[in-house]
């Protein structure tokens, strides 16, 4: 009788179910658009690159705001605004401090004044007592300011706003005084 040993295959014991990895996948970068000598490149838009920063309906803040982002302020805040973004001062919101901003957007109060922006829009129920210098000004129905406002003006004179020499300065351009 011849014995051998005769090895029998290694039991397996069994694995928990594992799906396999999914690979992730492959994003193709989009095809550049040419463009033709009548249709500009678009711009890269920075607003929405920008990013906003909020002061919540139930803080009260005193210090400084500075930097290059939005700003939304639904609280109270005490200081000064400098940003070379967006201001929006919330319905609720009080502000009291010097503005300086691309837009502001008033629906709340605020105490001080503002140089400098491009845009200003007075809500309905927005409240400015201060000082007012802007590129453009809208303001709504129902909504109060107490104060002095330049809008409209540019920075640099220009040739029509320049003095000739003649004329006295009442616009009517009449020299000494005199009426036509």
């Amino acid at each position: 009788m011849a014995i051998f040993n005769q090895q029998s295959p290694a039991k397996k014991e069994p694995v928990p179910f594992a799906p396999e990895p999914t690979p992730a996948p492959v994003r193709e970068a989009p095809a550049t658009p040419s463009y033709s000598a009548s249709q500009p490149a678009p711009r890269q838009s920075t607003e929405r690159e920008a990013k906003e920063s909020l002061i919540a309906a139930d803080l009260t803040i005193e210090g400084k705001i500075e930097g290059a982002g939005h700003v939304r302020i639904a609280g109270k805040f005490k200081g000064d605004v400098n940003v070379q973004g967006d201001l929006t001062i919330e319905q609720g919101a009080k502000v009291n401090g010097e503005v300086r901003a691309k837009k502001v957007i008033i629906a709340g109060e605020l105490e001080g004044n503002i140089d400098s922006a491009t845009r200003v829009e007075l809500m309905d129920s927005g409240v400015m007592i201060g000082d007012l210098k802007a590129g453009s000004l809208t303001v709504a129905a129902g909504s109060r300011m107490r104060g002095n406002v330049e809008f409209g003006w540019d920075d640099k004179p220009s040739a029509s706003t320049k003095s000739t020499g003649s004329g006295n300065g009442n616009g009517n351009g009449a020299e000494n005084g005199s009426t036509s």
